[in-house]
């Protein structure tokens, strides 16, 4: 093959043929990426907003990938980064790079299985044993919604569920859909050749880029096999989120309607006495869930631990008297057999981790467990790891190049917090003030480069960042009226485009329904309607207000004046309740560690930066932050917090900060008046 052009030749020419401007941060970040790859190095990557990150790592992949005949995968966390790379960007980039190079570049994106709908499954109808614990209102909801599934089995080309619109509940989906674990095999299924899971596989053979996300590559990290094609160099943007989606998917449940699942779906190939003995385990474990409070389980009840036992032991049981494959099945018999081992080693395995983690002393343990109690789910008993460092040094960074990128990366100034999470040793650099390469190697520890290209915005000059300085500290009751009067001259300065991040939506709530007593502006409030729908609403109404919770601080792309003042009521710390955080703070801090600064802090940290990132979306956009909780300026964490923001200007005084609003609501009012040319 003849050389390929170098990947500032390959860039520029995208950039012009997309009709874009070169960036010096999207350059400086797509020559790394390139040097990294060609190194095989891995290489942290904080871009900031505005920066064209996409574009930076795509352009070096695709070189990469034409160059070797090898794919390159490239995962994210969020539906809406994917369908963006797959209907916009790549689509666009292979028609701009195609005359550069020996090809046309291809790219296929790769779901898990449960995303796509099963042939089998709606040809075999629902399961009752899925249904039974919901109430008739439920019921019938889901039946017309499984209903439409089977009118949309009969359309659909590709089986996706995200083409499917509107959307369905997920447990009308489940009554469609498999997992990997419960799927027969493309062999046996008598759909094996009409599946959608298998065109969507079959489609990324040979391609060049793989798109997929952090649960599907977290779960091709934990299996026995691969589910990705054969790759050696990977992309993970929103990799701050990477954390998050591997303990999700390393996290085991037990339920009693799972374990009823499991006996009934047990009962069609085992003797009645057999799969009943589960199904009264069920009932056990119900009644032990009532007499247990919720939250985190430093120590096992004996009744509960009984409880647990008897259900790993009937599961087992059942297991064993199923018996091996017994070779050559009717497709529904196989198709049973295999739900039935799924769902029973499901129960097995959860259970087996529960009582696991009791054997090792407190300080020692891997894995926390906690009972869950919500009023719209039956109790149920989780165990998740208290760190995936390992599994990611092992798994992820073993034998490949990765390329973690985000717009909030570094958190106290340095990209240390994350790196560990993501079990990263020191960056290549330190070694050598710590002992050396050959100590940094003989540790196992992956080799890796940190790079902040910073932004193409001026955050001085563009934002503001005011602290409420002369504010109690957040109460544990709700929003004080301090802070609700604060809120109100804040959006009356501004005049609307306000939006109110909230550390719950208790308090979301709280300012909507107050404050729309008090205010001329219009208040939206997350939950009246779908966020998309509320997103736009806000962006189209300059005078509007948007208040919300969690999904509002990471996603929510609004440039433009319809947004101006970005309000934060508190340092979004963890809750001191939430089993995971607690556990894993109090095990750093077990170990000599500062549990409070390495998750709390951090995660507080990750989160301020995402939310305060939703001000500035383009260059022309100018507006100010104001967080409400003054320990951000008072307490001792405060630095660490305030360098894990772009570097705005700084302010305590609520009267600068008010003349700065009305100004820049005026201009944008003046905006509107203005005559078209």
């Amino acid at each position: 093959m003849a050389d390929l052009p170098d990947v500032p030749t390959l860039l520029e020419a995208a950039v012009e043929a997309l009709g874009g401007r070169g960036r010096e941060g999207q350059q400086t970040m797509a020559e790394a990426v390139a040097s990294a790859v060609e190194q095989r190095e891995h290489l942290v990557v904080q871009a900031g907003t505005g920066t064209g990150k996409s574009l930076a790592y795509l352009v070096p992949a695709i070189r990469r990938a034409v160059e070797t005949k090898k794919p390159v995968v490239v995962s994210t966390a969020t539906i809406a980064l994917q369908n963006q790379l797959i209907d916009r960007d790549l689509p666009r980039l292979a028609t701009a790079l195609k005359p550069l190079l020996p090809r046309e570049p291809t790219f296929a994106v790769l779901k898990g299985r449960r995303n796509y709908l099963c042939r089998n499954r709606v040809q075999s109808g629902a399961e009752e044993e899925d249904t039974e614990l919901f109430d008739p209102r439920q019921l019938s909801s889901l039946g017309r919604q499984v209903a439409r599934l089977h009118e949309w089995a009969d359309d659909t080309l590709t089986g996706d569920r995200d083409e499917l619109v509107p959307g369905v509940s997920d447990l009308a989906w489940r009554q469609v859909s498999v997992g990997g674990n419960e799927c027969m095999g493309a062999r046996v299924c008598s759909f094996g050749q009409e599946c959608f899971a298998e065109f969507a596989r079959e489609a990324t053979g040979g391609v060049d880029v793989v798109v997929t996300n952090h649960a599907m590559l977290s779960i091709d990290m934990a299996q026995g096999y691969h589910i990705l094609p054969e790759h050696d160099t990977i992309m993970i943007d929103e990799a701050h989120e990477l954390v998050d989606r591997a303990t999700s998917v390393a996290t085991g449940v037990l339920s009693e309607r799972a374990v009823s699942t499991a006996a009934k779906r047990a009962s069609r190939l085992v003797e009645p006495g057999i799969s009943e003995r589960l199904a009264e385990c069920a009932d056990g474990l119900a009644l032990m869930f009532s007499e247990v409070g919720e939250g985190r389980l430093d120590h096992m009840d004996e009744g509960l631990a009984g409880a647990i036992a008897a259900v790993r032991e009937a599961a087992a049981a059942c297991v064993t008297a199923i018996g091996p494959n017994p070779g050559e099945l009717d497709p529904d018999a196989a198709s049973d057999r295999r739900l039935a081992l799924a769902a029973l080693e499901e129960v097995r395995e959860a259970a087996e981790r529960v009582l696991e983690s009791y054997e090792s002393p407190l300080r020692d343990r891997t894995e926390v467990v906690w009972l869950a109690k919500t009023p719209s789910r039956p109790p149920a008993l989780n165990v998740a790891p208290l760190g995936v460092g390992g599994m990611l040094r092992e798994k992820l960074f073993g034998d490949r190049t990765v390329v973690l990128t985000s717009a909030t990366l570094t958190l106290g100034g340095d990209f240390t917090a994350l790196a560990r999470q993501w079990g990263l040793g020191r960056e290549v650099g330190q070694e050598a003030a710590e002992g050396g390469e050959e100590a940094h190697r003989a540790e196992g520890e992956p080799r890796w480069r940190g790079l902040d290209v910073g932004s193409p915005f001026e955050h001085a000059r563009s934002g503001i960042l005011y602290v409420a300085r002369h504010l109690p500290k957040p109460g544990r009751d709700g929003l004080s009226p301090d802070y609700l009067d604060e809120i109100a001259e804040l959006i009356e300065a501004s005049d609307g485009r306000a939006l109110g991040l909230f550390s719950s939506m208790r308090a979301a709530q709280q300012a909507t329904d107050e404050l729309r007593e008090r205010l001329e502006q219009p208040i939206l409030c997350q939950g009246e309607d779908s966020t998309g729908r509320l997103v736009r609403r806000f962006s189209e109404d300059e005078r509007a207000c948007l208040f919300g919770t969690l999904s509002l601080w990471q996603g929510g792309d609004v440039p433009g004046s319809s947004l101006q003042l970005v309000i934060v009521d508190r340092i979004p710390f963890p809750r001191p309740d939430d089993p995971l955080a607690s556990a894993r703070q109090r095990a750093v801090s077990a170990h000599g560690g500062n549990g409070f600064l390495s998750v709390s802090a951090t995660h507080a940290a990750l989160l301020l930066a995402q939310g305060t990132g939703r001000l500035l979306r383009s260059t022309e956009d100018r507006g100010v932050i104001a967080v409400l909780d003054p320990r951000l300026a008072t307490a001792g964490y405060g630095g660490f917090l305030r360098a894990s923001l772009p570097p705005y200007w700084g302010t305590t005084d609520p009267q600068v900060v008010r003349s700065a609003l009305r100004r820049l609501a005026e201009k944008a009012d003046e905006g509107e008046r203005k005559p078209a040319a």
